[in-house]
């Protein structure tokens, strides 16, 4: 889990405005950085099926987040993609 100080890090050059926290963006951004935490963590425990569920679940999440973004606004998916620099 990423703790207060962590996800203000994350939200701070993504936000849309002052007090978005839970815009598609915002979103994609936490669950990108929670991945990146999952996949270090599966590295030395490969054997943690459970965390594995659960790093399917968030992909999963963040792919449907960015498929609704791609269809209300490919200007916001592409900006998005670039700054988390995803693959497409």
């Amino acid at each position: 889990m990423l703790n207060q100080k962590q996800k203000t890090k994350i939200i701070e050059p993504i936000k849309l405005h002052e007090k978005d926290t839970g815009s598609a963006e915002v979103q994609v951004a936490l669950l990108t950085e929670e991945i990146k935490r999952l996949v270090k963590h599966l590295k030395i425990h490969e054997k943690d099926h459970t965390s594995r569920r659960g790093l399917l679940r968030m992909v999963s999440k963040r792919k449907h987040l960015l498929d609704y973004l791609k269809r209300e606004s490919v200007r916001r998916y592409n900006a998005i993609i670039k700054k988390l620099k995803l693959k497409k």
